[in-house]
């Protein structure tokens, strides 16, 4: 069937905290479907809770194989990039070891303190705001890029640059590939410049310790520590952003909700997980495979060069799993979701992203327990074409 005859994905959705109604009906009746993605190539669209787990722990669907020369893609990828994002074992096996001394348990917990005083920096500026201010400008942006930019060793006054280029290369308008390509660009020439800074003048971040790695053993190459350094800036800063703002919105659409962590904060952690559940910050295009071999899903067969989608989205309303799927239950004990991904491809930073939420929400809950949204919910506007959905805004009063 041509490509052009299948649904275009991403579905549209009416309210941008749920899914598109697409799914409920797929996981039921066609598990396995075919979609358009939109640059128009055809994909297989996996919903199943089961499947789409199954798909991100299989390595016979490979992400190295979406930069090959004519892929089916969804963002712009360079070909043959070197990001840690887009590269299958045994590349992916050696960059992950070496970036992973960043995010053990004890350094993100050791990150912790300054979050929290970060975050009660940029709240103090809130407070002393006229209201209704802005949650978007005073927390969910600033946040997240202070946090990755601390960490890889970036400078405060470049914030503005490198995050206009990461908000183009997250655009998956099939109008803004050249734009796309070159922001990516840009963004690699500063980090090119900023690492030969970090050769000259070391400091305590990531960044200078993977240049050190790379200056003292041939682990390491130019190519694959620019990669590594333009991913970790895109997906700390957009995701946790749009997740923040996704939450903060879930929690304040029942005060009951945003009540129950101010009179209790230890229910945070708990709370963290299921937000990510129900979350539909990220749309769904970022898990991309190729089918290397034949393989079946829930009785489809996927044919050699295929491009599969898994659908964590999806897979996170999975009645199957979850009971009352469609509910938020900020008390959910047993929470498998997929949000951070599964297998080789978890998420580097999954940790980072649950104390930055876990850490943004408690000092909301405590400072301000009479937040609410100064508009009507069908007034905020939300942000176009990208790959990651959060409001151009959120006023917010107290």
């Amino acid at each position: 069937m041509p490509a052009a005859n299948h649904p275009a994905f991403p579905f549209r959705t009416n309210d941008p905290l749920e899914p598109p109604c697409e799914y409920a009906r797929l996981r039921a009746q066609e598990p396995v479907s075919r979609v358009t993605l939109p640059a128009g190539n055809p994909a297989w669209l996996i919903t199943r809770h089961a499947d789409v787990k199954r798909v991100l722990g299989d390595r016979r669907f490979s992400r190295a194989a979406i930069t090959a020369s004519g892929a089916p893609q969804v963002l712009p990828i360079v070909h043959g990039s070197k990001s840690l994002f887009v590269m299958d074992p045994p590349e992916h096996t050696r960059l992950r070891r070496l970036v992973s001394q960043a995010f053990t348990a004890r350094r993100i917990t050791a990150l912790r303190p300054r979050i929290e005083r970060l975050t009660d920096e940029m709240l103090d500026e809130m407070a002393a705001a006229p209201q209704p201010a802005d949650l978007i400008t005073h927390l969910a942006e600033p946040l997240p890029i202070a946090v990755i930019c601390e960490l890889l060793g970036v400078p405060g006054q470049d914030v503005p640059r490198f995050r206009n280029w990461t908000d183009v290369m997250l655009n998956f308008s099939v109008t803004s590939r050249d734009a796309v390509l070159d922001a990516r660009k840009l963004l690699s020439e500063y980090l090119e410049g900023l690492i030969e800074q970090k050769h000259s003048d070391p400091g305590e971040d990531l960044l200078t310790a993977l240049v050190r790695t790379r200056d003292d053993t041939d682990s390491l190459t130019d190519e694959e520590l620019v990669a590594f350094g333009y991913t970790l800036l895109g997906a700390g800063y957009h995701a946790t952003t749009a997740t923040l703002a996704h939450a903060v919105l879930l929690l304040l659409m029942e005060p009951d909700r945003f009540a129950r962590i101010h009179e209790d904060p230890r229910t945070v952690p708990v709370a963290v997980e299921e937000l990510l559940r129900y979350s539909q910050a990220g749309i769904g295009i970022g898990a991309l495979r190729i089918a290397l071999e034949e393989v079946e899903v829930s009785g489809t067969l996927i044919r050699k060069g295929d491009a599969v989608l898994p659908s964590i989205n999806a897979a996170n309303r999975d009645e199957e799993v979850f009971t009352a799927a469609a509910e938020l239950d900020c008390t959910r004990a047993n929470n498998p979701h997929l949000t951070f991904g599964y297998g080789i491809h978890h998420c580097i930073g999954s940790q980072l992203g649950r104390v930055e939420l876990e850490v943004a929400i408690t000092a909301l809950a405590t400072r301000f327990p009479t937040l609410r949204l100064a508009s009507e919910l069908t007034h905020v506007q939300w942000v176009q074409g990208s790959a990651f959905r959060r409001p151009t805004d959120l006023p917010m009063s107290w």
